[in-house]
């Protein structure tokens, strides 16, 4: 039987995939968004804000899924808390009013704070997000998992599209150049076609009964099982022409010290997720029965000519 599948965020990177997995399904696709997006034939488009709760209604009508994957990543607290705490608090009622039997919630493991953590299981580390987006995104978990949800909470996502984890790499070793504490950090990380495969592999699974047995809901971590040395990726974007080698090695305040003679974009919070331990366990692709793939490292050779031509524009502007 045809599922009809609503998804936000399918303008965004992560969302887009997951749009094109799903049409590429047994599915009828419903996208939510604020302004006309161009969607393949057959995708039907509602009008729909998540700042403005009232556009909501009807949203989940005749839908037996749900797709959440829209968020607000700024730094505006009260816009965050519009979109990623509020709007899903609307948007989770609406799917309720609406009968949904399936939703899936996307996440990060930023709702952790600051690190390092090594192979933490969800459960195990209490979170303290440490930004207006992150404790935003904390509270809408709540929201989805009062209502059954898959939560899954992404670590960096890397692919065509990517517009955060391989440029700030690139702002970074150029603004401190050197393998940060000797690029020992280890990280969690998942290709976003991989992640868009989860998704749509959890969404459209036969329902389960509610509650802690159904594998398919709560929280879970969605990264791939094998976490990425910090020099390894570094040294596949070297070798794809992403970025440059990267030669010697810096210690955490000469890093430190580089950042703030060079002033830039990317802060210290954000080289310190990249120069720190950040990975987490995962069951998920057991219980959703997927496979993880090969992993982001190897993922990265298609994306590399997105990430060069992408690079190049920021550069020349």
């Amino acid at each position: 039987m045809t599922a009809r599948v609503v998804l936000t965020g399918a303008s965004g990177f992560i969302g887009s995939a997951v749009l094109r997995r799903l049409t590429g399904q047994d599915a009828d696709v419903r996208v939510l968004a604020r302004r006309d997006l161009p969607l393949p034939a057959g995708v039907e488009q509602v009008h729909a804000d998540l700042a403005r709760p009232g556009t909501l209604t009807g949203a989940c009508s005749g839908a037996r899924v749900l797709v959440h994957a829209a968020s607000h990543i700024g730094s505006d607290e009260q816009l965050c808390t519009r979109v990623n705490d509020l709007g899903t608090d609307a948007l989770m009622r609406e799917a309720e009013r609406a009968g949904v039997e399936r939703i899936v919630s996307l996440s990060t493991t930023a709702v952790y704070g600051r690190g390092p953590h090594r192979g933490a299981a969800v459960g195990d580390l209490e979170p303290a997000p440490g930004s207006p987006a992150s404790r935003s995104r904390l509270a809408g978990e709540a929201h989805a998992l009062r209502h059954g949800a898959l939560v899954l909470r992404t670590g960096l996502v890397t692919g065509a599209g990517d517009r955060w984890v391989v440029p700030a790499l690139a702002e970074l070793v150029r603004r401190v150049p050197g393998h940060w504490r000797g690029g020992r950090a280890e990280l969690s990380m998942i290709d976003v076609n991989d992640l868009a495969r989860l998704v749509t592999t959890a969404a459209l699974a036969t329902t389960g009964p509610s509650g802690s047995g159904d594998p398919a809901r709560g929280v879970r971590h969605a990264v791939h099982p094998e976490p990425v040395r910090n020099r390894d990726l570094l040294g596949r974007l070297a070798q794809l022409g992403v970025l440059p080698p990267v030669r010697g090695e810096l210690t955490w305040r000469e890093c430190q010290d580089l950042l703030e003679a060079h002033p830039g974009r990317v802060g210290e919070r954000q080289l310190r997720l990249l120069a720190f331990d950040h990975h987490y366990a995962t069951d998920v692709w057991q219980a959703c029965r997927s496979a993880p793939g090969e992993g982001p490292l190897a993922a990265l050779g298609e994306a590399a000519p997105w990430y060069r031509a992408h690079l190049a524009r920021t550069a020349s502007s």
